[in-house]
């Protein structure tokens, strides 16, 4: 009965969505006020990231039964959002999606797709997996229409779509899927030393984005314990690894902060995680620039209790490390573009391999026949790949296809000057308090 009066009182306020492009030179500024509920955070962050803005600042002031946020944000090119038909979707899916979107962590009971079949997969991660897991599939007349793979502290997680390619949909004779599930499982497994037990199971689509399905099923893998493994072939530089320090105010809250290089969805990947672990974010604030995010949040855990341990403490310092570091851009990102058909991913995969290339990352996906594929690579022992061989793949792939966007793992010459403007804005973040810039916000 209280959670239907909940709804009710939801639905008798709706978000206001006001959308500012006059008070900031650099930025579109949204502010959402609404009825608070378990979770609207993270789902109004997600609605962001969706529509592929770039969330450069923000402000969270949620106690009591009422939240106000406010989010300055820029598209893709770094530019203000001055498209009146934009502006109007990002209004609209705001209003409804944060209001009456269901809550993102799941529920039981729905309906597999008729389009596609989702598959997660955890399991330990080595060079040439994914080649592995793709020529099953396609093996199994399995086509890859999209996917999502990450790899984190000798970890690998993946949720993929795939379809029949007999009858284009998804795949629903049981004794198939079983077999499925069992050959991905000897992938997975690898040699019998494996501490952690692979796992193949069929997710249920509309139950949670991908991104963040793929950070819980990571977190319940446990990736955020550092492991020592001698075939990781390079020392950990831990001067790169995400500052995140805690602190309890007297009773009431604990204040998070982390220091971080700036990427994308860097903001909802930290919340994600957050409301995952049961905590609530009460009030907080994002500063980006220069490639470097600040990030303050005031949180309790669902309780009510602020953090009381040191256990506690460790093991939320560890998960927020690991949100922040498992989407990070490590390596040669690739980016394929070409016309897909049935074993594609595993064609260009088992090349990669074959000339030594170890997926980090990787966002395959499948529109109107066209296959557009983003890899991020390196050698097998973490270091930048050798251009030689970058040349010799796009050769046998085509060179039209297989483009080289960004390169990740070499270092720029005026790194020296990049640490120092580091340091720098680290002492400005330290000197602007959150209370200041928030009141500085609403003024």
């Amino acid at each position: 009965m209280d959670d239907e009066y909940a709804k009710l009182i939801r639905r008798m306020n709706p978000p206001r969505v006001v959308i500012d492009n006059n008070s900031c030179e650099d930025a579109t500024v949204i502010q959402v006020d609404s009825v608070n509920k378990p979770g609207i955070l993270v789902e109004v962050v997600q609605v962001l990231c969706d529509m592929n803005l770039v969330i450069t600042k923000a402000y969270i002031s949620s106690d009591g039964g009422w939240l106000m946020d406010v989010f300055h944000v820029i598209d893709q090119d770094g530019n203000k959002i001055n498209d009146k038909e934009v502006l109007e979707c990002i209004q609209r899916s705001l209003e409804i999606d944060a209001s009456f979107a269901p809550s993102l962590r799941g529920s039981v009971g729905v309906m597999p797709s008729e389009e596609h079949t989702g598959i997660e997969l955890s399991g330990t991660d080595r060079p040439g997996l994914l080649s592995e897991v793709s020529a099953v599939l396609a093996d199994l007349h399995c086509n890859v229409v999209n996917a999502e793979i990450w790899t984190h502290n000798a970890r690998a997680a993946a949720v993929v779509h795939v379809t029949d390619d007999f009858t284009g949909g998804a795949i629903k004779d049981r004794e198939r899927l079983t077999m499925i599930k069992e050959l991905l499982c000897n992938v997975l497994q690898g040699n019998n030393n494996d501490v952690k037990k692979a796992k193949m199971t069929l997710s249920p689509p509309g139950v949670t984005s991908r991104d963040r399905r793929l950070h819980q099923i990571m977190l319940a893998d446990r990736d955020y314990e550092r492991v020592e493994r001698a075939d990781l072939g390079r020392l950990e530089d831990k001067s790169k690894r995400p500052q995140v320090t805690m602190l309890n105010i007297e009773k009431d809250y604990t204040v998070v902060t982390m220091r971080s290089m700036d990427r994308p969805k860097l903001f909802f990947d930290v919340v994600c995680t957050l409301t995952d672990m049961e905590y609530v974010v009460f009030h907080g604030m994002v500063n980006t620039g220069r490639k470097e995010a600040y990030q303050e949040f005031y949180i309790r855990h669902v309780d009510g209790f602020p953090i009381s341990s040191d256990a506690e403490r460790e093991r939320v310092i560890q998960c927020l490390e690991a949100a922040i570091e498992r989407r990070g851009c490590e390596g040669l990102e690739l980016e394929l573009c070409t016309e897909d058909r049935v074993g594609l991913l595993s064609d260009i995969t088992r090349i990669f391999r074959e000339n030594s290339l170890c997926i980090k990352r990787a966002e395959i996906s499948t529109k109107s026949g066209k296959a557009k594929d983003k890899f991020y690579v390196t050698d097998v022992t973490g270091n930048p790949v050798d251009p030689k061989i970058i040349d010799s793949i796009r050769r046998q792939i085509g060179q039209t296809k297989l483009l080289v966007k960004h390169n990740n793992s070499i270092l720029s010459p005026k790194q020296p000057q990049e640490t120092t403007v580091r340091h720098l804005l680290g002492t400005l973040f330290r000197t602007r308090t959150f209370q200041n810039l928030l009141i500085r916000s609403h003024s």
